[in-house]
């Protein structure tokens, strides 16, 4: 209803704005100081020819051209020359000053305006509008405005612009939080390694690349997720992401101890309101409830103990390598840097056997022999479990070479 009243209103408008230029006579334009400026013309003429300014034919001439134009506006006025009332009434003056064709194309143009305006803007609307549709409010048409703009389609729209500026390190930025929550783990990591090599290190960036990386592991600290965290907290030792991150990489290679010690620190460095302080008690709980270190002289730090190994083995195969997939990366990201560790190196052969990956534990029995060249007693401790398992033999097939 309020629709149909603002149309009338607005039909009303337009027509009043054409028939109001066209009741005005044209006689209602017309100055009424016209009779009195000719008069003082007159007068300035005559004085003028009086006091010699002006000659008696020029002034002749100027006195017919000024009464000529005195007389037009004194008739227009419905006035005679001498200021007089015209005889007649207002009517006939009104009369002599529009014509009736005038009259005529007036009140043809009123009744146009009067019919076909409104006539036309109901047609125009009934073809083009939609009456009958509903009423809409105001939240519902923005929500099918926001539900245009899908998610997936700004997230094409993000990809599109990186695709054609693939140095734009805050695109990266931007879109690698949004690929982790939907689940895109190698798109997340690939995003988080390209905004640290654009936008350069910080805490901030190697920690999220370490969360990335273990989100894209199942939840295992990788041996790169580890060196993350650990550039992050040389950056900002404050970095509470980083160092629990570290905690867990600790208690995963099954030193309880190391990861009880950073998260009882992370904790009595904690403000009593943080909202992750209670996750990270019971992250110390569970470690605490042996509290002796499972590390010995025997077990490399960073290697799976036989036990773990071994309960990974009876594991469905992708919990299995969730498991020990981090733990054994890192022994061998260490052996690559330190290889003198014979234990180490048996530990990472046999981790490998477990995981039913015999080409890996051949190339590790290859890199352990190169690396323990130096050392026979070590050699023969290598080649003891080398002569028990056919697999990793120099002429299994596959074998490494």
């Amino acid at each position: 209803m309020a629709l149909w009243f603002a149309l009338a209103l607005m039909t009303v408008a337009a027509i009043f704005a054409v028939l109001w230029p066209l009741a005005r006579r044209d006689g209602d334009w017309r100055s009424g100081s016209d009779v009195a400026v000719y008069r003082d013309q007159l007068d300035e003429i005559e004085r003028d020819r009086a006091a010699g300014l002006i000659a008696e034919p020029e002034a002749a001439a100027a006195q017919v051209e000024v009464s000529r134009r005195l007389i037009a506006a004194a008739d227009a006025q419905g006035i005679d020359a001498q200021g007089t009332v015209a005889q007649g009434t207002d009517k006939q003056a009104r009369a002599r000053m529009v014509s009736p064709s005038a009259d005529w194309r007036r009140r043809a143009v009123a009744v146009t305006a009067l019919v076909m305006l409104p006539v036309g803007a109901a047609a125009v609307y009934l073809a083009l509008g939609s009456p009958s549709l509903p009423d809409q409010p105001l939240a519902p048409r923005l929500a099918a405005v926001r539900s245009d703009q899908s998610f997936d389609g700004l997230i094409a729209q993000v990809e599109a612009h990186l695709e054609g500026h693939p140095d734009d390190g805050r695109g990266w930025d931007v879109i690698a939080p949004i690929y982790l929550r939907l689940g895109r783990f190698e798109d997340a990591v690939r995003a988080r390694r390209n905004a640290l090599r654009l936008n350069g290190e910080s805490a901030e960036r190697e920690g999220a690349l370490g969360e990335t990386l273990v989100f894209a592991a199942n939840g295992v600290v990788t041996a790169e997720a580890k060196a993350a965290f650990e550039k992050a907290v040389a950056l900002d030792g404050s970095v509470v992401q980083s160092r629990y991150f570290l905690g867990l990489a600790a208690e995963q290679d099954g030193n309880r101890a190391q990861a009880a010690a950073i998260w009882r620190a992370l904790i009595d460095g904690a403000p009593a309101d943080a909202p992750w302080l209670e996750f990270v008690r019971h992250a110390l709980a569970r470690v605490e409830t042996d509290a002796a270190p499972v590390v010995s002289s025997t077990q490399p730090s960073g290697a799976p103990s036989e036990e773990q190994v071994a309960a990974a083995a009876n594991l469905a195969p992708d919990q299995r390598d969730t498991m020990i997939r981090g733990m054994v990366e890192r022994l061998s990201a260490r052996l690559q840097h330190d290889g003198s560790d014979v234990e180490g190196w048996l530990r990472l052969v046999r981790s490998y056997m477990v995981l039913g990956e015999a080409d890996k534990a051949r190339a590790a029995v290859a890199d352990a022999r190169r690396a323990l060249a130096d050392d026979a007693g070590k050699l023969r401790r290598l080649d003891e479990l080398v002569k028990g398992q056919d697999t990793l033999k120099a002429d299994a097939p596959g074998a490494a070479r």
